[in-house]
């Protein structure tokens, strides 16, 4: 069982398209074209981080459980990404002290219980894919959501670049599971054929270590 994590525009959905195709297996996609809170949160982030965040985190606990019984099934995000972004949320005054005290204690029952239904909660190998800020404005322009964009919001630049700061210590932190960190900026598999399989060597190789 195989977990992505990266910022947005990281290309984490085209790595796990990627992989699966490589080794034939099963895909879980983190809900996003047809995730009617997201929108809303853009436009408004105090009244729906909360929804939001508890959203992800039911959908994430989903994936894990259909995830245990494939072979190398890859989740295209890590639900321990959940906490790094509602945390930032708050810290920018999205939400309050309160529901962070509860999206805290609800994931915290969550993992714990996934074991005693017999679930694995962690998964075998998390595949980080670390990109520059540069990089990160580039892809969030070019797949054009429109709530994304900073000419938009201009108030999501600074947003951006803090999460992308952010990311580099989770990594750096993250030890629930062997790792593994892709520069997304030196293998740019999102468009180039030749970084492709250099990513899918770096993984395998890994692999193999575990």
């Amino acid at each position: 069982m195989i977990a992505l994590s990266g910022p947005i525009g990281a290309g984490k959905t085209s790595l796990t398209e990627l992989l699966t195709q490589h080794w034939g297996s099963d895909a879980y996609y983190e809900s996003v074209d047809d995730n009617k809170i997201l929108p809303l949160f853009y436009k408004d982030p105090k009244r729906y981080a909360f929804l939001l965040q508890i959203y992800f985190l039911n959908k994430r606990l989903d994936s894990i459980k259909q995830a245990n019984d494939g072979f190398r099934s890859v989740m295209d995000r890590s639900i321990y990404e959940d906490s790094l972004l509602f945390h930032l949320n708050a810290d920018l005054g999205r939400a309050t002290e309160t529901e962070v005290k509860i999206y805290d204690s609800l994931l915290s029952n969550m993992m714990q219980e996934l074991p005693r239904l017999s679930y694995k909660k962690n998964p075998d190998l998390l595949i980080h894919i670390d990109i520059s800020f540069d990089t990160m404005l580039k892809r969030i322009k070019k797949r054009g959501r429109s709530y994304e964009q900073i000419e938009n919001d201009p108030s999501l630049y600074d947003y951006y670049k803090e999460l992308n700061r952010r990311y580099v210590s989770w990594f750096e932190n993250y030890d629930q599971s062997p790792k593994i960190r892709i520069d997304g900026d030196k293998y740019d598999f999102v468009e180039e054929p030749s970084a492709r399989q250099q990513v899918i060597q770096l993984v395998e190789e890994k692999i193999s270590q575990i």
